[in-house]
């Protein structure tokens, strides 16, 4: 045979990296080299590396009971349940493993509530372009990028996509088929773009104004990533329905969907599931978390930080702009919009090569989205190894006079 198809299916170009240990957010190679890791496994690493109490939780969970299902009660579960709803918007939670799934069962919600309203024909979910939902079928629909779609048959029904930001837009999309509004208060796939405070405010009221259900996926903006506990606080609403994962468990998969009663109460048994989900092991990782994340002054610390760094990367982006052509996004969920000519992927390998660990988004972007844990010293060191990678990526004289 002339290709032998590796063990571990290929669906990954991976950087040649393997690391086996990590202390706060830095990360160390088998052979034993350090990054500083700016990525947190794509914004999901919420108390970087080896945090003690959330690895302390987690073993003694393990060494307790991993798993029964949701045949029996789970008290790990209810603790952390009750625990979101008295810090969010939501009156009852959903657990499962992964966003897509939160995703998913996000859009079932908003379905089953038009259905149980008598308006089953009320099913399609306005979305915007530039959007990631997941990849499961449902969600690569909801996210309508043709380069993820292409090769899986026609895309589910029920999803109609409009400019990102785009108020006339939406409310041109709006007919007796539509259920609600599905949108991130900051794309990060989409190319770290966050969402107008006042357009995500228009959006509320539209969705009040034609009986619709906004249905916030922070997936990737929540769990403090943006300095508040979830990133639609800044705009001063509330979802009626939200999904979240990634840094929810600190690496732990987990994901949630939290929900207003008025769409909670119809997702009765037998109606939507998940073996796996909301069990012993992940839930405690959850409340480990949540522990470390609500304690006083933590989140004020992570905007503290945030701020720094923003500064730091708009200097960074007025010292090159050879490179770089502006910054934007939210808290630590921050991207770096790179000049045409630039490309992110060479620009993550740059900083790679310098000792930073980076994650490149859509629209030529680098996403920059650390631990929360993060301290000013550490942004410091990000900020100079980011100046590196950029003398790296900056054109020679010789190439200018060549154009």
């Amino acid at each position: 045979m002339d290709h032998v198809i590796p063990a571990l299916m290929p669906t990954y170009n991976r950087a040649d990296l393997a690391f086996e240990r990590g202390e706060g957010a830095w990360l160390w190679t088998t052979d034993g080299r350090r990054y500083l890791d700016f990525g947190a496994g794509i914004a999901t690493s919420s108390l970087g590396h080896g945090h003690p109490h959330l690895t302390k939780v987690i073993a003694e969970q393990a060494a307790k009971v991993m798993h029964v299902s949701n045949l029996y009660r789970v008290p790990q579960a209810e603790e952390l349940a009750a625990r979101h709803v008295a810090h969010s918007f939501a009156d009852s939670v959903f657990f499962c493993n992964s966003g897509a799934e939160a995703n998913e069962g996000m859009v079932k919600a908003v379905r089953k509530y038009h259905a149980e309203q008598g308006h089953p024909e009320r099913f399609h979910m306005i979305c915007f372009e530039g959007a990631f939902h997941g990849r499961t079928l449902g969600m690569l629909s909801a996210t309508g990028n043709e380069k993820y779609l292409a090769g899986f048959g026609p895309p589910v029904q029920g999803f109609d996509h409009v400019p990102f930001g785009n108020m006339n837009a939406v409310r041109a999309a709006i007919g007796p088929q539509t259920a609600g509004i599905m949108i991130e208060p900051v794309q990060g796939e989409g190319g770290v773009r966050p969402a107008d405070l006042r357009f995500l405010r228009e959006l509320r009221a539209v969705c009040d104004e034609f009986g619709l259900l906004l249905a916030l996926d922070e997936v990737q903006t929540g769990m403090g990533r943006s300095g508040k506990l979830w990133a639609h606080e800044w705009a001063g609403i509330e979802p009626d329905v939200m999904s979240s994962a990634k840094g929810i468990g600190g690496g732990f998969p987990l994901g949630a969907i939290l929900a207003r009663e008025k769409v909670a109460k119809y997702l009765k048994p037998g109606t939507h599931g998940t073996t796996y989900g909301g069990g012993p092991l992940a839930c405690a990782a959850g409340n480990a978390v949540l522990d470390v994340v609500l304690a006083p002054g933590f989140l004020d610390q992570v905007d503290r930080v945030a701020r720094v760094l923003w500064r730091g990367l708009l200097d960074l982006a007025a010292k090159h702009p050879t490179v770089i052509s502006g910054v934007q996004g939210a808290g630590l969920l921050l991207g770096l919009k790179l000049r045409p000519e630039v490309n992110n992927g060479e620009m993550q390998g740059a900083a790679v090569a310098e000792g930073l660990l980076t994650v490149a988004a859509g629209m030529n972007v680098l996403r920059l989205a650390p631990p929360l844990i993060i301290t000013e010293t550490e942004v410091e060191q990000a900020l100079a190894l980011l100046d590196r990678a950029c003398l790296r990526m900056t054109p020679s004289q010789a190439q200018v006079a060549a154009k």
